[in-house]
């Protein structure tokens, strides 16, 4: 599985911020729409979007469907980060050396 859907999903900031929101409490698509300047309809769009990313799972209670954050959506991205961090702190660290010879 690629991490380049979780970044996708990340490049957006309603859905960032939706998302810092499911961290505080998971919550309904109506909740999370009240306070903001897009519609319910736009809401659930957007935590499809996360969803499809491995990012938000939802569960239904009886009328309600209720959105929580998967963290282990965020996984693979992280490894791939640190990956590349490693990488750069090699060529870095290699870098530094050379120019202190």
């Amino acid at each position: 599985m690629s991490a380049a859907p979780v970044f996708a999903a990340l490049g957006d900031q309603q859905r960032l911020d939706l998302l810092d929101r499911l961290t505080e409490q998971p919550a309904t698509a109506t909740r999370l729409a009240a306070p903001l300047a897009i519609s319910r309809q736009a809401v659930v769009k957007h935590l499809q979007v996360l969803q499809e990313a491995g990012l938000v799972r939802s569960t239904r209670h009886g009328r309600d469907v209720v959105y929580d954050v998967d963290a282990g959506g965020l996984q693979q991205p992280q490894d791939w980060l640190a990956a590349h961090r490693a990488a750069w702190n090699r060529r870095l660290r290699d870098l530094k050396a050379r120019a202190e010879q």
